[in-house]
């Protein structure tokens, strides 16, 4: 019987370890934590979106970096899968806007309980509190993991499954990347991604807790365009979050050492700006004998209005009925083109995900082995693949997971 062993108890862990038990291996699973899937109890602030069931072609496309290294795992196992594979577990789940999956309870905790059960059923064996210090190879192929206590496992194969760099305290600490380099392997440069931006407006901490819906969001480094959705998203302390910004964060990370991108966001998408004015020109009539600060309240959240006057240059004593075509075209020019500059994104500390791991072209996409390494496997995070939000990055977890299980166990 294949002796594997798998490092890391989270999403694409214990995914591989399930798989590779189910094929008649012996498992091992070694978890520095006193508990699995840490980081899946607060995916989804704290209900886990476990995949997401849109189209295969539309799964691809939100994942920004080397999609195509994904090909295989995505359909080997695919969100449809996944959804099977939970509702086997006895987690009912649900679709909700955005085609997100969750559990049916909105816990997470229930996502985590399901696979620990089928570990359990599989005869995976964990071990807790169980840090490893080093992969070891011998004649080009993977031989033992040794812990820090100076133990050594041995092994016919090895799947590392540590994670990335974010969210340190749930374990994800970059030891995989350790592990990687150790073994030959070149681990790209790392940044921290679905994370919020910071901006270097003042106006932030005035907006603070300031949530917007169906709002457009670009950002452009000088000429060219790198990031346009829309969506929702929310003022910080410091800068910008929520949805459409941790999305914009996936593309702009690893570019701002390139240069300063600018942010601007589209207040009313849904009008032209003739049709914006027109819209104003309504408004002002109805309130023609009113301050210009007191016009904007069927327009503007009444927190944005102060922001939006100072930014158009108009007093905001001035009267409605005094305000020229010229200065209502500035008006709409802001509210159609609200400008922000990004300062630099959060950290690590507060990123969702890692951009950035184990480079894809020394791991075979079809197996996730190893090509420098017999017998050694990458699954999840720990590779340098990421995606947007909305349930995709757990997807590439189960899948490489899944694939990276049956292909230890099997080969």
């Amino acid at each position: 019987m294949k002796q594997i062993i798998v490092i890391g108890g989270g999403a694409a862990g214990m995914m591989a370890a399930i798989t590779a038990a189910q094929q008649g291996a012996d498992v091992l699973l070694l978890e520095k934590n006193e508990k699995l899937g840490r980081k899946i109890y607060i995916t989804g602030k704290g209900r886990c979106n476990v995949t997401n069931a849109c189209e295969m072609e539309r799964l691809l496309k939100n994942v920004v970096t080397n999609p195509r290294f994904l090909y295989s795992a995505f359909y080997s196992f695919s969100n449809e899968d996944t959804m099977r594979f939970f509702e086997e577990c006895g987690v009912p789940l649900k679709i909700e806007r955005g085609e997100r999956v969750f559990p049916v309870s909105d816990k997470s905790s229930d996502i985590i309980d399901g696979l620990a059960r089928r570990l359990k059923q599989t005869g995976v064996k964990v071990r807790f509190g169980a840090t490893v210090n080093k992969v070891c190879t011998e004649d080009g192929r993977v031989s033992a993991v040794v812990l820090q206590n100076g133990e050594t496992i041995k092994c016919d194969a090895c799947i590392v499954a540590t994670g990335g760099l974010s969210y340190a305290s749930t374990g994800s600490t970059g030891d995989g990347f350790t592990f990687a380099k150790l073994c030959g392997h070149t681990v790209t440069d790392c940044y921290p991604s679905l994370v919020g931006l910071k901006i270097t407006e003042p106006f932030a901490k005035e907006l603070e807790g300031l949530s917007l819906k169906n709002v457009r969001l670009r950002a452009v480094q000088g000429k060219k365009e790198l990031y346009n959705d829309f969506g929702e998203m929310l003022f910080t302390a410091d800068g910008i979050s929520g949805p459409l910004v941790l999305s914009a964060s996936a593309v702009l990370t690893d570019k701002l050492s390139k240069g300063e991108a600018v942010l601007s966001l589209d207040l009313k998408p849904a009008l032209s700006k003739e049709e914006l004015d027109a819209r104003i020109l309504r408004d002002f009539e109805e309130a023609k004998n009113k301050q210009f600060r007191n016009a904007l309240d069927k327009l503007l959240p009444q927190r944005l209005i102060r922001v939006i006057i100072e930014l158009c240059d108009i007093p905001e004593e001035k009267q409605v009925n005094a305000i020229t075509k010229q200065e209502r075209s500035k008006l709409v020019d802001v509210l159609k083109g609200f400008e922000m500059h990004i300062k630099k994104t959060g950290g690590f500390s507060e990123a969702v995900i890692t951009k950035g791991g184990v480079s894809v072209k020394e791991v075979n996409p079809s197996t996730m082995e190893s090509k420098l390494v017999s017998d050694l496997y990458f699954a999840g995070e720990v590779l340098d693949v990421d995606a947007l939000t909305g349930g995709y990055n757990l997807q590439i977890a189960w899948s490489t997971g899944y694939l990276a299980g049956t292909c230890a166990a099997t080969t």
